[in-house]
């Protein structure tokens, strides 16, 4: 029977189930249960973080989010409803927590760390990290209470819309500080006490501070350079994803609108700067207006290298690289490659300031006073990955590793890397759990970045080989070819025991295969073009034999017991505007 009004493919030939794919599920359950286990024992039954909430860019409330992170992605691939649950509850619990958390000498934050459920101040850093799994919950499901809400309130604190968050300039086109939120940009020097937040006595004999802090005076001390915030940066753009939210909820083109605005914006800077992004926009709009003219001022900066306060090494800390999340929105809404253009442009004019030291050649990644500095033996790649994912142009690959991993899999080198990749997985899961376990730390004695690198949520090969996609990170959406949906138990996720392995990604291409690891029961799946149907099927070849047309961005497939084959499905990229609705609620 088929749950949908497009096309349907029916599969019957036998295939003995691979390895990969039992090994897919068997891990999907393993997380299940590593994630009831974390739960439990960090969250309490409201979905409040068991911790000391504090205000702060070391351990504020973005890191108490993010002990969730990459759990709405195991759901999307299969998980059960419980992983959902777990993920809804945990967000509500964290937005009331975070505004009943007060600061008591940090200003902005005196009222409430959050206010209108949303972060009152800070940098996209942060702010993206807090997002991570928020902005995966239209995929899971877009008609939750209160996300309509939320997402159309998200999207207007940075529209201009907002009159208590008046973050951005529509005559200039700029977020007006690296410093933003619920209540607005600031507008003035930041200090140490703005990022590191209230006193914190007894830091080395009470607390387990992850950045190596020994005292509340090196806590400080990590943020004293951190002043020059006013004006625009390329990591606001990671806030184009709430504009991409709404657009793929709503269908209202104001937030499409807005989106390839201010992106757009961008890209031209980029241009007028050399091919350069520059991290210093002036409030009257022009490069490096609020550092003395210099493209690469700021902090997060390109010239940005501070002291580490207990070592005294330096660090250089730009966040530019962020910027790229903006570019894929705005690919994500029109197709234009003239966006992931501009970033391979860019990683080009900065590796063409290569030079020769002590006989090497060496790569510069950071650019000051004096010009590039900061010379490695390693290219400058950032972005490099999504810029041949997105372009598919195989000159892209240069920049990537083409013989081994991920891509080297891809490209018909590494054939071992789906089990291999599973496994190391498995590995890892063990280990967080075994770390949890033995976790000496107690709700007053733990920060909420404590948990972070104990989280058990290990989904990187499964996103990979399961959807041919790449693990969000920083508040950016889901980038995959495949999305799969149980339309017998209309949700999300791929129906119990399917397996399935893209092998193969081109730019007008996907192989993919499908098995029903199930020796008994029939299964039916429903696969989507992408994470927000973006992307539009033409035809499917089945066992390298055409099958029939296809048409839209989904088609139902029914394996029999025990049954596999290998689709390869004539794809069209980025030829549908990306929405959350459900296959079977589009016409």
């Amino acid at each position: 029977m088929s749950y949908l009004k497009q096309s349907y493919i029916d599969i019957d030939t036998p295939m003995a189930p691979p390895a990969w794919a039992l090994m897919e599920w068997e891990l999907i359950r393993t997380q299940e249960r590593a994630c009831a286990e974390f739960f439990e024992h960090y969250f309490d039954e409201r979905g409040y973080l068991e911790c000391i909430p504090r205000w702060g860019g070391n351990d504020g409330p973005d890191d108490a989010i993010e002990n969730l992170v990459h759990w709405p992605l195991l759901y999307l691939l299969g998980g059960r409803d419980e992983l959902r649950a777990m993920c809804e509850l945990g967000w509500e619990g964290h937005l009331k927590q975070y505004t009943e958390a007060k600061t008591t000498q940090v200003p902005f934050a005196r009222d409430g760390m959050y206010y209108r459920e949303f972060p009152v101040m800070f940098d996209w850093v942060h702010n993206g990290e807090g997002l991570t799994t928020f902005n995966l919950h239209g995929l899971m499901d877009p008609v939750a209470r209160n996300f309509d809400k939320r997402v159309r309130r998200y999207a207007g604190f940075y529209m201009g819309e907002d009159p208590q968050a008046p973050n951005y300039d529509p005559e200039h086109k700029i977020i007006r500080s690296l410093l933003n939120g619920s209540r607005g940009p600031m507008l003035r020097k930041a200090t140490a006490l703005d990022w590191a937040g209230d006193p914190l006595d007894d830091v080395e004999e009470r607390f387990n501070a992850l950045h190596g802090e020994r005292n509340y005076v090196e806590m400080l001390a990590h943020f004293e350079d951190y002043t020059d915030v006013v004006g625009d940066h390329p990591s606001n753009m990671v806030a184009t994803t709430l504009g991409l939210n709404a657009y793929a909820l709503t269908g209202e083109s104001r937030y499409r609108d807005w989106v390839l605005e201010y992106v757009e914006a961008w890209r031209q800077r980029t241009l007028d700067n050399d091919g350069i992004i520059p991290t210093n926009i002036g409030l009257d709009g022009s490069i490096g207006g609020e550092c003395g003219g210099k493209w690469y001022g700021g902090c997060y900066g390109w010239g940005f290298t501070v002291t580490v306060p207990q070592t005294g090494g330096l660090s250089s800390r730009n966040s530019h690289y962020l910027g790229v999340a903006g570019f894929g929105n705005a690919l994500l809404l029109t197709g234009d490659q003239r966006y992931p253009d501009v970033w391979r442009d860019m990683i080009d004019a900065i590796n063409a300031n290569a030079k020769i030291i002590d006989g090497q050649q060496m790569y510069p990644h950071m650019h000051g006073d004096d010009g590039w500095y900061d010379y490695s033996a390693q290219p400058y790649s950032q972005g490099a990955l999504e810029v041949y994912y997105w372009s598919m142009q195989r000159d892209d690959l240069k920049r990537l590793n083409e013989n081994s991993g991920w891509i080297g899999f891809l490209e018909g080198n590494d054939p071992d890397y789906p089990t291999v990749a599973l496994q190391r997985d498995f590995g890892r899961v063990r280990e967080q759990v075994e770390k949890g376990r033995n976790d000496p730390t107690t709700p007053d004695t733990r920060l909420s970045d404590n948990p972070n690198p104990i989280n058990p949520a290990t989904p990187g090969a499964l996103v990979e080989l399961m959807t041919g996609g790449m693990v969000p990170r920083h508040g950016c959406p889901l980038h995959c070819r495949l999305r799969y949906f149980d339309p017998r138990a209309q949700r999300p996720g791929m129906p119990e025991g399917v397996g399935a392995l893209v092998e193969k990604l081109e730019d007008e291409s996907t192989t993919v295969t499908l098995v029903n690891t199930d020796q008994v029961d029939e299964r039916e799946v429903v696969v989507q073009g992408g994470a927000y149907a973006e992307h539009c099927f033409d035809r499917v070849r089945v066992n390298g034999e055409a099958v029939e047309d296809l048409e839209g961005s989904a088609f139902a497939v029914r394996l029999a017991p025990g049954a596999g084959a290998q689709l390869e499905i004539a794809t069209r990229r980025y030829a549908a505007p990306p929405t959350f609705a459900f296959p079977w609620d589009r016409s």
